[in-house]
């Protein structure tokens, strides 16, 4: 990776920490873990090809699941650098790869969207540089393990994430207590992380997405008031100063509903986005696109109302930088 570096253990197996064929990653020193999610009989559509007419192939796999979320200082390493050492240790620990893919070639938003990732803050992914692999190995009894790792290269940090599905009852802790880091508190301004903070045209193009945080539509309904909206303003100077850059608008709820109906919601919201950026900012509908995600990808927790509120929004994501 370019530097030497003491590594820390990363323990992904099931089971006592020293279980037979427990998958064992080294990450560097300083990594620290954001998030982790433990379930048992737990059901993981385990992607194994790009995403391609409107789904990404996938095996349908049940076990136990463990998903963890990482950060590190990485100034200066691509994504690749990052994956290339776990990519080699999830090898040499007899897995199979099934899938290895870059940002764009993946399918870039469709498959990041369409893939288990745990939410900001815990994990940030750069739509224009991220690597993702899958990875299988046949355990007892002829049953399959499965490991998945995404990783992205994000303003200055790395951020990994690995998901072991793998069969038995119990897990254990990812690192033995001395070496653990716990997870650092995140700086927020108005709900939003911090890396969503800054000009939209900046966050744009070192993260790849930005909060369109401006946006005024009445409680309910996708009508999207007259403005003022200084973020339309920025996103459109942004798409004029080159004619080949495309973005999704991307709408997001709070958890109040049912799924369908909030997908439905956020859908309509960034649709209503797009038509105002095409009549009244004279944007071409070929730089643009409208998507809903519901509340499948929340960025505060829905427990309160200042993250609910936090949660209502569309997004501007880069769909290309040429």
């Amino acid at each position: 990776m370019g530097r030497r570096a003491t590594s820390v253990g990363l323990i992904l197996g099931l089971g006592a920490a020293a279980e037979a064929g427990a998958l064992e990653l080294s990450l560097p020193a300083g990594a620290t873990l954001t998030g982790e999610v433990r379930r048992a009989a737990e059901a993981y559509l385990v992607p194994t090809d790009v995403y391609s007419d409107g789904q990404i192939p996938a095996i349908d796999a049940e076990g136990f699941l463990l998903q963890q979320a990482w950060r590190l200082d990485a100034p200066g390493l691509t994504s690749l650098q990052l994956q290339r050492p776990l990519r080699r240790q999830v090898v040499d620990a007899g897995y199979s790869i099934m899938l290895d893919c870059a940002a764009r070639e993946c399918g870039g938003f469709d498959f990041r969207f369409n893939t288990s990732i745990l939410p900001a803050p815990d994990m940030f992914v750069d739509l224009r540089d991220y690597r993702f692999l899958s990875a299988r190995k046949e355990g007892a009894g002829g049953v399959m393990d499965y490991v998945t790792v995404l990783v992205s290269q994000v303003s200055g940090s790395g951020y990994i994430q690995v998901i072991r599905l793998a069969q038995s009852e119990t897990a254990t802790g990812s690192l033995t207590a001395e070496e653990a880091t716990p997870p650092e508190e995140t700086v927020t301004t108005g709900g939003m992380p911090a890396a969503e903070t800054g000009p939209l045209a900046e966050r744009l193009t070192q993260v790849g997405h930005a909060v369109l945080s401006d946006l005024d539509f009445e409680t309910g309904t996708v009508s999207l008031g007259p403005g003022p909206h200084p973020s339309l303003q920025a996103l459109a100077a942004f798409l004029r100063e080159d004619p080949e850059r495309r973005v999704a608008l991307v709408g997001h709820t709070d958890t109040v509903g049912t799924l369908e109906n909030n997908t439905a919601l956020s859908r309509r919201r960034a649709a209503a986005v797009l038509e105002r950026l095409v009549s009244e900012y004279d944007i071409p509908r070929r730089q643009l696109a409208a998507e809903g995600m519901g509340y499948l990808a929340p960025i505060a927790s829905n427990l309160t109302e200042e993250g609910r509120e936090a949660n209502r929004r569309v997004e501007a994501v880069l769909l290309n930088t040429e």
